[in-house]
């Protein structure tokens, strides 16, 4: 179950759950509060804890709302990209064939049909990430299977509005933001290792830090990172 607090203009998504601290997180793209507490916890106790943190919240808000934000894309000719932290330019070539996308040095080359239209060219270069992400997602996979001794039953692509990744330990799935292909190689690898580590401690509990501090030592800094990279144009929205 899930409680609200609201104080002013900030609400709060309260869950309660089996940890020996209380965790307040201020999520992107949007700035939505979440505060997980122990499960015997008053909500006046939570309230009174989100209160004492309002400062820091409204700090973390004010820090997302000025991220840098893609540029809605047009897939014109010249028009930046980004893969696997690299900028690229579109280089769009128009003839009566099959679509397909190719990298040539720094440009990505986007063969369309004459008169195709934004939302077309759109769907092709998404499939073209999506095979890209397949082409590296398996190996990553297997290999912190074995450094973790977990195994994925399977893993699924999807866009995500608010966050890089998910993880039901149940099924042993894993879900990952189709916008990472646009991201470094390493920050898709902390993800990857962030939702696996999930199937040995399902919550965000002190556990599953020291698990973090183990097997990946630097997941601060690249969470941090990734955070701080341009969101998505179309993550914005509400």
């Amino acid at each position: 179950m899930t409680d609200i607090i609201r104080l002013g203009d900030v609400e709060i998504a309260v869950t309660r759950k089996a940890v020996k601290n209380v965790h307040l997180s201020v999520h992107p793209p949007n700035g939505h509060v979440t505060l997980v507490a122990p499960t015997h916890t008053r909500l006046e106790v939570a309230r009174a804890y989100a209160i004492a943190k309002l400062g820091w919240i409204r700090q973390q808000r004010a820090r997302l709302q000025t991220q840098a934000r893609e540029i809605p894309r047009q897939y014109v000719e010249r028009e930046s990209h980004y893969l696997w932290g690299r900028r690229y330019l579109l280089s769009v070539i128009e003839h009566d064939a099959k679509p397909s996308v190719a990298i040539d040095h720094r440009r990505i080359l986007l063969s369309v049909r004459p008169d195709s239209s934004p939302e077309k060219r759109a769907e092709i270069m998404q499939e073209w990430q999506r095979a890209l992400l397949h082409e590296v997602v398996p190996a990553l996979i297997q290999k912190w299977e074995t450094q973790l001794g977990v195994q994925v039953a399977a893993y699924f692509l999807q866009r995500m509005k608010t966050r890089w990744g998910g993880c039901q330990p149940q099924t042993k799935h894993i879900r990952l933001n189709t916008e990472l292909v646009k991201k470094p190689k390493d920050l898709l690898e902390y993800v990857i290792v962030h939702e696996m580590l999930h199937l040995i401690e399902p919550t965000h509990n002190e556990r599953f830090v020291a698990l973090l501090e183990r097997h990946y030592p630097t997941w601060r800094e690249a969470r941090a990172e990734l955070n701080d990279l341009p969101l998505a144009a179309w993550a914005s929205r509400s």
